[in-house]
This record gives structure tokens, C-alpha cells and sequence, in this order.
């Protein structure tokens, strides 16, 4: 189930996993930023099948906490996001004001703060909050079979590494998105810092105002069209769905183009700027 999970579209990892990943623009960098992400979210996956062994998950039946979790989630995305890009923000007009003759545009990049992977695990436990069909089945269904409450955590820790697996491969394939188009080592790396910074902080803010609108209309969280897929996640096009799509088919490819087409810029004005040689 837990492999399951990771490998499908759910607005809980994916939007998260991709966010901080592109960052680190490395294999290694990306498997970490999985791994992080995975270990905060088994944290609270075993909880979570411990109050499901106990009775007290059944909270989640009784109110819906999609919104004040994707708000939540949001909140923290923008705050990492806006982390990385204040270097950018508030150091470069000094430096104008300054006229610095070291204000290029290599310069620039190098203002931009590295993608804070401690993050992740905080996302994680968050994230974790998030309610679907997977989550119900070893909260509601395989944790109350569990012969004590010493066994409770089981369920929990097996579906989370089971998501850990999936988001350390994803981690991996996303932070080497770059890679393909043979780019400079501090191409790659202001490529994928902005790039992160920007989805992260723009993705955080479609989460809240998702968030928002969900716990001001909780029936829009029930909006779903079948897919004729059994497989959950991939059953139904419905908000967690389109958030994922939005976060990072949106957001996170246009962040990615947007860095690109900066990159190229600043190389063109370099080459024109540059004297030519005999």
C-alpha cells in the first residue's frame, strides 16, 4: 500500500517531494529530500494507526481536515520557498544602491539560499495529517486487527516506508531534471534553487487558498469525477488531484522554464557584453 501510495499523484507527497528535490539538483540530493519528507510523514503514519488501534482516529470520520491541512501544508511550503528566494530579495537593491562592480548576473545567483532539507521532515509530520483511501484502510481496517497497541505503530511505519521507497526514486528522477539539457554545474544550481524557491512559495500559497476554500465549503472536497481506475489516486479527478496537477504541472514547470529562459538570458548579455577576440 505504502509503494502504492508513493507511486501515485497524491497532493500530500508529490507537490512536496518535487518542490525540494529540483532544489538539490543532484541524485544524492534528491534522494534525500525523499527520504526526509518519507521519515516525517512514517512518524505520523504510526501514530496515526496508533489512534486508529485505540479508537480515537475516529475524529476523522466525524470532521473533515483536508482544508486546515492543506493550509497548513501551504503555509510551510511558502515559508521554505520564501526562504530560499530573501537572499534575492532583499540583498540585490543594497548591492544597486551600492553600485557594486560585481553585480553581474552570476552574481546574483549565487544570493539565492540553498533549499532547506531540514524542512521536509517538518512537511512530513504535517503532510501526514492528510486523510485518503490508503490512510483509511490501515487506520481504520488493518490497525484494529493488531493483537496489542504495541503493534499499533506497524501498519503505520510499513506504509510509510513503503512511501519512502517511491519518493526516494521521485526524488532522484526530479532533482536530475536539469541534467538532460547539459547545462553549467551553477546553471544547474540557480536553475534548481529558483526554481524550488518559486514553487514552493507559490505552490504554498495555492494550498491556503485551497485550504481556505475547503473549510469555508467542505462539499467542494467531495467533488469528483471517476476514472474507471480502481487503483485510489488514480480512481478520480477531484481537488487532490488537480492540486497536484496545479503544484507541479503548473507552478513547478513554469518555475523550472521561467530559471531556464533567466539562464539563457544572462548568457546571451554576457556574450554580447564580452570583447571578441581575433
Amino acid at each position: 500500500l505504502g509503494i502504492m501510495h508513493g507511486a501515485t499523484p497524491d497532493e500530500h507527497t508529490w507537490p512536496i517531494t518535487f518542490s525540494y528535490a529540483i532544489g538539490k539538483y543532484s541524485t544524492k540530493g534528491g534522494m534525500k529530500a525523499g527520504f526526509l519528507f518519507s521519515l516525517g510523514f512514517t512518524i505520523q503514519r504510526a501514530f496515526l494507526t496508533t489512534l486508529g488501534f485505540i479508537g480515537l482516529a475516529a475524529i476523522y470520520k466525524e470532521y473533515n481536515l483536508d482544508g486546515p491541512v492543506y493550509f497548513v501544508v501551504g503555509i510551510v511550503m511558502a515559508i521554505a520557498g520564501s526562504y530560499i528566494l530573501k537572499g534575492r530579495y532583499l540583498h540585490l537593491p543594497i548591492d544597486k544602491l551600492l553600485h557594486s562592480e560585481e553585480h553581474t548576473e552570476k552574481a546574483e545567483r549565487t544570493e539565492i539560499r540553498d533549499v532547506p532539507l531540514k524542512m521536509t521532515i517538518v512537511h512530513g509530520l504535517v503532510a501526514g495529517f492528510g486523510f485518503g483511501a490508503y490512510a483509511s484502510i490501515i487506520t481504520f481496517v488493518l490497525a484494529p486487527m493488531l493483537p496489542s497497541i504495541w503493534y499499533a505503530p506497524l501498519p503505520g511505519v510499513m506504509f510509510g516506508l513503503g512511501t519512502m521507497t517511491m519518493q526516494i526514486i521521485f526524488g532522484a528522477i526530479f532533482a536530475n531534471v536539469m541534467r538532460a539539457k547539459k547545462l553549467s554545474e551553477d546553471d544547474i544550481k540557480y536553475i534548481g534553487r529558483m526554481s524550488a524557491g518559486r514553487t514552493l512559495y507559490y505552490g504554498g500559497i495555492v494550498f491556503s487558498l485551497v485550504g481556505i476554500l475547503v473549510m469555508l465549503l467542505p462539499s467542494i472536497d467531495n467533488w469528483a469525477i471517476s476514472t474507471g481506475n480502481p487503483i485510489p489516486n488514480l480512481n478520480a479527478i477531484d481537488l487532490g488531484f488537480l492540486l497536484v496537477i496545479t503544484v507541479v504541472g503548473g507552478v513547478g514547470i513554469a518555475s523550472i522554464l521561467m530559471s531556464y529562459r533567466e539562464v539563457k538570458r544572462a548568457k546571451m548579455k554576457e556574450e554580447k557584453s564580452s570583447p571578441v577576440t581575433k
